[in-house]
């Protein structure tokens, strides 16, 4: 029986508070979260059924050393995370790392027909005089239900890292266990605020950046400007795809909340990005499908999914309010697809509410509707 299933759902989110290089951070990640991230590694369907076989085939390994020099020429600190996180842990780098690569390494393998879709997620952008609110629901296979984590991390470097040239990082960024922060919500201390729905483009490039080094880098953005740079990937590009909700708490002038739709492409060297905007008076709303680049899309049930949940949510004619996020994000009127998902074999393990107005991140490990917080953090801007 796995783990999630004889513990149940747990109340509780734990959380890191860590500061020294790209290694350091990742060491004491995997050191203090060894538990969590070993059980997960042993419990992961998708690693052992698809992952490790492709892995142990010449093809598959050719799609995984080829991505690892991308991101190692690329993002070399994020590498040295990924390492620090192993040695932590005590587990393979070549494990986790194949979480990072996800269905990449697939790609060699068309005929593959894949039994599960791996994660969702719904995200919700309420931009109204008082009420600036993020919303979304963080979805996962169920092997991933109580293993994850927060982490607030300060990164401080000798010389510049990595294709952008960073050299200071702060944020907090709740994490699946093994994997870096950055690929679920996040904010950081230059005010970006953001969350990632999963898009599963057909086509996936081996070789380049895979989103989750790609929504990584966009931890140390500092302005909007910035965070395009980093999507676009001008030189390399994306293998895979997602959207990306996102605003600037210090942006000057009127609040504006951003989805960005990212896909790979084979015809150049960057991601193909699309972009709408919420003004005020607007909102957005963004599930797990391609709503405006007409990208070849896999996995057909999470495309069903992601569909009916946008129904569902498109029935709340213009959302105004974090309550209204709350219930639309605790919706489970649909049986089949809800919003919230407490059953089968993909489940909504948190619910993140982000208040741009008085700067706090509301996190739930459970459905908001029928539950308290479970804790409120302040969203903590670097001093200027």
């Amino acid at each position: 029986m796995p783990v999630t299933e004889s513990i149940g759902r747990r109340q509780c989110i734990p959380i890191l508070y860590t500061r020294g290089t790209h290694y350091e951070v990742g060491f004491d990640i995997g050191h203090t979260f060894a538990s969590l991230i070993q059980t997960f590694l042993k419990s992961y369907s998708f690693l052992h059924e698809e992952f490790l076989p492709a892995y142990n085939t010449c093809e598959g390994r050719k799609a995984y050393e080829d991505t690892l020099d991308s991101v190692k020429a690329n993002f070399p600190q994020y590498v040295d995370e990924i390492q620090g996180t192993a040695d932590g842990a005590k587990v393979p780098f070549h494990e986790l790392f194949l979480l990072h690569l996800d269905n990449i390494i697939l790609n060699s393998f068309p005929s593959n027909e894949q039994k599960k879709q791996p994660t969702g997620c719904s995200s919700i952008c309420v931009n109204h005089k008082g009420q600036e609110i993020l919303g979304h629901t963080e979805d996962a296979l169920t092997e991933t239900l109580n293993h994850f984590y927060l982490v607030s991390a300060h990164i401080i470097s000798d010389k510049p890292q990595g294709r952008w040239n960073v050299t200071e990082e702060k944020f907090t960024s709740l994490c699946y266990a093994g994997h870096l922060p950055g690929y679920t919500m996040s904010y950081n201390h230059h005010g970006l605020v953001f969350s990632i729905n999963t898009l599963c483009a057909k086509n996936l490039i081996p070789g380049k950046t895979p989103r989750q080094f790609i929504t990584r880098a966009l931890l140390a953005a500092e302005n909007y400007t910035q965070a395009m740079q980093v999507l676009k990937d001008e030189g390399c590009g994306a293998a895979d795809g997602c959207s990306v909700n996102i605003t600037f708490l210090g942006q000057e002038g009127e609040r504006i909340f951003h989805n960005i739709e990212m896909a790979p492409t084979e015809t150049a060297n960057e991601s193909e990005l699309s972009e709408v905007t919420a003004r005020p008076g607007e909102h957005l709303i963004h599930t797990n499908s391609y709503l405006r680049l007409p990208i070849n899309t896999a996995n057909i049930e999470m495309l069903r999914s992601s569909e009916e949940r946008m129904i569902t949510l498109q029935k709340c004619k213009g959302p105004k309010c974090e309550n209204d996020v709350i219930k639309m994000l605790g919706d489970n009127s649909n049986k089949e697809y809800p919003v919230f998902r407490d059953a089968g074999f993909v489940r909504t393990i948190a619910v993140g509410i982000f208040d741009i107005v008085n700067r706090t991140w509301s996190l739930y490990s459970d459905n908001p509707k029928k539950n308290e917080v479970l804790a409120v953090l302040p969203i903590v801007l670097k001093n200027k």
